[in-house]
């Protein structure tokens, strides 16, 4: 009866660290290295056509009441504005402001920030820096969790 070679402890241990470096470096995958390309979605598109991509032919309701947006009147560096969209949501699982969009008219991208939001946030507040190409306006639109869609508007002068 022969008996199977037995594996030392260091031998063990230098084969499973040399599995887990290859493992780590992509070296024991079965895929096969690709391109890397960037999105092509958003990229110089109307604002029309970024807001169809988004909401269909759903439409836009005035959210005055219930949306604040927050951007200064002339933004002396367009390059880092300060924008902070609020909603006065429940943020209940029966009613919550869902997403909250920041649109730019003028950019070329002009969907600049999408913030998904659940119940168990708690608040419905957004606050981020963006960059304004020119002046334009600045929309926040808020997708409710019955599809309900309300929008402000602010110009900002660059």
């Amino acid at each position: 009866m022969s008996h199977p070679e037995r594996i030392s402890r260091r031998r063990m241990l230098g084969t499973l660290g040399a599995l887990g470096i290859g493992g780590a470096t992509g070296a024991l995958t079965l895929a096969v290295p690709r391109r890397a390309a960037a999105q092509t979605l958003g990229v110089h598109e109307s604002v029309e056509a970024g807001l169809k991509r988004l909401f269909g032919g759903r439409p836009l309701k005035d959210g005055a009441g219930v949306v604040k947006l927050e951007v200064p009147l002339i933004a002396e560096n367009g390059a880092v504005v300060p924008v902070s969209v609020e909603v006065a949501s429940p943020m209940t699982a029966a009613s919550h402001a869902k997403h909250i969009y920041v649109v730019a008219d003028k950019n070329r991208i002009p969907v600049i920030t999408r913030a998904t939001l659940s119940p168990e946030a708690g608040r419905a507040f957004v606050g981020a820096t963006v960059r304004l190409g020119e002046t334009g306006d600045v929309r926040a639109i808020v997708e409710q969790s019955d599809g309900t869609l309300l929008q402000v508007t602010r110009l900002v002068k660059v």
